[in-house]
């Protein structure tokens, strides 16, 4: 008898079923069997503390009734009647879920001290793989079955999704270390894998590939950080081994303005600059693909992706107003704004190449014809010419601009001559055909002509009139020189009166609008006059420096910088006044 009970509990603990006892109070298992009940007597009440014990046949029944779940959403239904109140102690399953595309899964609960819900995706009859959420095993977690997304989250529940072959279904987006994010896409259909898209200040850095056809994972670097994508679509991040988020440190660089900036290679086409006044770090930029700047009330630093910088004082016109601006190598731009935002574009030949706005506090923008433009959330301007002995910050652009014409014309032996006519009249450069190097004087109406002793002739005849020509002889004897016309001026255009005479001035009028019949208006926006900040002037020659001959990568950057972002503390500008 003692035998047959004892396998009786067994039997009952294999199945998950709890055990109550149904003894009276006082009775116990004697030495040589249970001691006799009294048939008399009344039944003792059950233990509170655990539930009446279950007959195999009522538990299949009590099974029979769990809730099912469609494909259009999960159940939110308590477990059976009958199942275990301890998790860890569930053999059977506390739901089954019928989902899409002819797939089912039995979820079950799992763990004591850290429960965990498991779920078994079936497809007639046919067991195809396992789910784990919860405690140890993430907020979720989900794999590809027969072209399905199965889903199973912490809370048990479950969802299939039909994958996009082509494009990709999104999973999730995920948060890593880093400032990183991952975007997780199943792909596939009959092989199916998983993509991750890693994104960091809404720039897209790189992709991942894991599953059939690619391997049980795939890991590479993102700024510092080794991102990890399982063959499961799991996604993890952590610093690169060896190294810090920074990177390598490649090189200490102090600026002009006493600011110490510690350059870190992260990647290829990443650089990060650390910034450090009196061994404090004030500021950070990371360039990643793309250049970045910092303003330090007036002192510039540009970070380029490949780890080049340029760093100047001054050539700085904060707050700029709406309109056309040139730079000191005479790139001409405009500056929109257009629902509170800025922008800027090159104008070549009288045309917009295309307005790029602001993106964050400061962005720095690259031009074809040389010269770079720092652009500050206020429409602040500051200029830097790399390579450049003249330096100064954009300046308005004006009429006199509109008017002004350029043409080259080949004048033999090598040379050619650079030749603009202006209302302040005309001008003649003349460079070498091959290196474009002037190698003579520039001719102008204080200097119409070459001194005997430059060994040729080059002249400007009529020099104070609206047609003047330019005459040059390069070869001696009798051989003929060539007369070249200067460009005609657009229409509308007029001479400026010179100096000491009466000449009107007409086709003035107007602060917008293009060239027509009537005469020439032109937008000249911006500032007439710079005044200077923290001693520095706008167009100052001082304190420049360049340890790159060419950005290689210009467009948009977000420097992250103390104070809000809006620029590094404000620096005692103890070199200035040596620099001006």
């Amino acid at each position: 008898m003692r035998t047959a009970l004892r396998t009786a509990i067994a039997t009952a603990l294999v199945a998950g079923v709890a055990i109550t006892p149904a003894l009276t109070a006082g009775t116990a298992f004697a030495a040589d069997g249970p001691a006799a009940v009294n048939p008399a007597a009344p039944a003792a009440p059950a233990v509170p503390s655990a539930p009446a014990a279950i007959a195999p046949a009522e538990q299949a029944a009590n099974q029979a009734e769990t809730p099912v779940e469609t494909p259009a959403g999960t159940s939110t239904a308590t477990p059976a009647k009958g199942a275990t109140a301890q998790a860890g102690a569930a053999t059977a399953p506390v739901r089954t879920v019928q989902l899409a595309g002819g797939l089912s899964a039995k979820v079950y609960a799992k763990g004591d001290q850290h429960p965990y819900f498991t779920a078994t995706v079936i497809r007639g009859g046919v067991t195809l793989g396992e789910l784990k959420a919860g405690a140890g095993y993430g907020g979720e977690h989900t794999r590809i079955f027969v072209g399905y997304a199965v889903t199973l989250t912490s809370e048990g529940k479950v969802t299939a999704v039909a994958v996009d072959a082509a494009n990709g279904t999104l999973l999730r987006t995920v948060q890593l270390a880093g400032g990183l994010s991952a975007k997780v896409y199943a792909k596939g259909d009959q092989h199916p894998y998983y993509t991750a898209t890693v994104v960091k200040d809404g720039r897209t850095l790189g992709e991942l590939k894991a599953g059939a056809g690619y391997g049980g994972e795939d890991t590479q670097v993102f700024a510092g950080y080794a991102v990890t994508l399982t063959f499961e679509g799991q996604v993890t991040a952590k610093a690169t081994a060896g190294g810090t988020p920074q990177g390598t440190l490649v090189r200490t660089q102090t600026l002009v303005d006493g600011t110490v900036a510690k350059i870190y290679k992260v990647g290829d086409g990443h650089h990060r600059a650390e910034l450090f006044q009196q061994g404090k770090r004030v500021g950070t930029l990371d360039a990643d693909h793309w250049s970045v700047a910092a303003n330090n009330n007036g002192a510039f630093l540009i970070l380029n992706s490949d780890g080049t910088t340029y760093n100047w004082v001054g050539n700085y016109l904060p707050g700029a107003k709406p309109g056309q601006y040139k730079l000191a190598n005479g790139v001409r731009l405009e500056l929109v704004k257009k629902d509170g935002r800025y922008g800027i574009q090159e104008i070549r030949l009288g045309v917009g190449t295309g307005v790029s706005y602001l993106k964050g506090d400061r962005q720095v923008y690259g031009f074809t014809g040389g010269g770079l433009v720092v652009l500050e959330r206020d429409g602040g301007l500051a200029a830097y010419i790399p390579g450049a002995a003249k330096q100064s910050a954009p300046l308005p652009y004006t009429r006199d601009d509109a008017c002004t014409i350029y043409t080259e014309v080949g004048i033999g032996a090598g040379t050619k001559a650079a030749l603009t006519m202006s209302p302040n009249g005309p001008t003649a450069t003349l460079r070498d055909i091959g290196s474009d190097k002037q190698v003579y004087t520039k001719l102008d109406r204080n200097h119409p002509s070459l001194p005997k002793s430059a060994g040729i002739i080059a002249r400007i005849d009529n020099p104070f009139s609206a047609t003047p020509t330019l005459y040059t002889k390069v070869e001696g004897g009798t051989a003929k020189g060539g007369t070249h016309a200067f460009p005609k001026m657009p229409k509308g255009c007029t001479l400026n009166p010179v100096k000491g005479t009466s000449t009107p001035v007409t086709g003035t009028t107007g602060t917008t609008g293009s060239n027509d019949s009537k005469g020439l208006t032109v937008n000249t926006g911006g500032q007439t006059s710079v005044v200077p900040r923290g001693g520095v002037a706008a167009g100052a020659e001082l304190g420049t420096e360049g340890d790159s001959t060419a950005l290689l990568a210009t467009g948009a950057g977000a420097a992250s910088l103390a104070a809000a972002g809006l620029g590094f503390v404000v620096l005692r500008r103890r070199n200035a006044a040596s620099r001006a």
